[in-house]
């Protein structure tokens, strides 16, 4: 039986990259002759990163299928989460709308990017 943290970041990982895909299809297909190239590039690197941390979260899901419980992980991917919501949101946001105040949630979402990078580190070297 696979543990429910487990279970959980990669359902999320998943789901995470499942719209990941969707807002590039969209941001290539309906946004690039509508969006201003300043706040296209804003839209381009909030889908990066949205791929690059959906990711992150299937190999948290699957390391703690694999591992012993451990509470580094899943702050890991709690961490990872939070941080696509606030980096790949905010982000999502200001290209969409231009409101340019959802820019200062940015660095707080990357801070949690950083976070669960260096808990998924100190989590690989913990193990047995």
């Amino acid at each position: 039986m696979m543990p429910i943290w487990a279970k959980t970041f990669l359902f999320l990982g998943s789901l995470s990259m499942l719209l990941a895909v969707a807002m590039g299809a969209f941001g290539a297909h309906a946004l690039k002759k509508t969006l201003a190239p300043d706040l296209m590039a804003v839209y381009e690197t909030a889908v990066h990163y949205h791929i690059y941390h959906a990711l992150g979260l299937l190999v948290v899901g699957l390391l703690l299928w694999r591992l012993p419980e451990s509470a580094t992980l899943r702050g890991s991917g709690l961490l990872m989460t939070g941080g696509l919501l606030l980096f790949s949101g905010s982000l999502y946001g200001l290209a969409l709308s231009g409101v340019r105040w959802l820019g200062a949630i940015t660095p707080i979402g990357g801070l949690a990017f950083l976070a669960a990078w260096l808990l998924l580190a100190i989590a690989i070297v913990r193990a047995n």
